[in-house]
């Protein structure tokens, strides 16, 4: 693929994210946020995949990367999650 065409294509995804999550109204943010971490969680899955068919050892080490950054993004998005849900508890 030409890499003009990838870098138009990062540049539309960006601005149509943007445009979509700035039209999120705060209440629905909690939900849509743990959605987005099981999304991460197929993210390891695909790091792992691809690390398991990684032919070349700097492959390989690039997917072990990925998955640990992926691991930490899918965790702290799930601990953001749990903090923000245990602000809307009762005390009793």
């Amino acid at each position: 693929m030409n890499a003009l065409l990838l870098i138009a294509l990062f540049i539309a995804a960006t601005l149509a994210g943007y445009k979509v999550i700035s039209n999120v109204p705060s209440l629905l943010h909690t939900p849509l946020m743990s959605g987005m971490n099981a999304l991460s969680g197929v993210t390891v899955l695909g790091a792992l995949v691809a690390t398991a068919l990684a032919v070349v050892t700097v492959h390989k080490w690039l997917g072990a990367v990925a998955i640990v950054l992926a691991t930490i993004n899918t965790v702290g998005g799930f601990y953001v999650t749990h903090r923000m849900l245990k602000m809307f508890k009762t005390r009793g």
